[in-house]
């Protein structure tokens, strides 16, 4: 019985090693960076402002892939860059977030090449910068999030769009003078965004 388990494990192993390797992926994303709030301090309210205008982004990183019984257990490490912008007294304002991200993404496929996936999404907010304006640390430098997606394997190549949304807000402030009031201000740095990649299977 020892040996047959012994035989079990190193079928299973040697299935897993046969089908697991790494690759390198990229594309572009569109960030929702959602509402700003601003704190008047002439009468001590909060109003919400319009939402931002999405711009595109970037990101690159690489992924170990392992598949095993009809599913599959990807990791990633990815740079991300995501974009908006807001208006301010009539002139436009860039707001630009850049991150390390780490999706642990669990898939299957449906039917032929066809793929769909799943999972959380760890970020580390590497910079924020707001075109103009001394924007202030952001409330958690960790975050996370979730991944939910479908995608195409044709080959070592695989293209995928997917659809994350943070699991909560992650503000930065600034001062901002609106309406001839000064105030606090608020952007949320961990925005839901639409997410296009290839990948390469090396």
């Amino acid at each position: 019985m020892k040996n047959y388990l012994m035989l079990l494990m190193f079928c299973v192993t040697s299935a897993a090693m046969a089908q697991s390797g790494f690759g390198v992926k990229g594309g572009i994303n569109y960030a929702d960076n959602g509402e700003m709030t601003y704190s008047d301090f002439s009468n001590a309210g909060e109003d919400i402002l319009e939402g931002g205008e999405s711009k595109m982004g970037y990101h690159f990183g690489i992924f170990y892939q392992m598949n095993i019984l009809g599913f599959s257990l990807r990791p990633e490490l990815v740079y991300t860059t995501t974009k908006s912008s807001y208006q301010f007294n009539q002139k436009e304002a860039e707001y630009k977030v850049s991150k390390i991200d780490l999706p642990i993404l669990v898939g299957t496929k449906i039917f032929g090449p066809v793929k769909i996936f799943a999972g959380p999404s760890l970020q580390y907010i590497v910079d924020n910068d707001f075109e103009g304006f001394d924007l202030g640390d952001v409330q958690d430098e960790f975050t996370i999030g979730a991944q939910l997606g479908a995608g195409i394997q044709l080959g070592k190549i695989g293209l995928d769009v997917r659809y994350e949304r943070a699991l909560k807000e992650n503000e930065a402030e600034f001062m901002h003078n609106l309406n001839g009031s000064d105030g606090l201000q608020r952007v949320d740095t961990r925005p839901s965004q639409v997410i296009f990649a290839l990948s390469l299977d090396l």
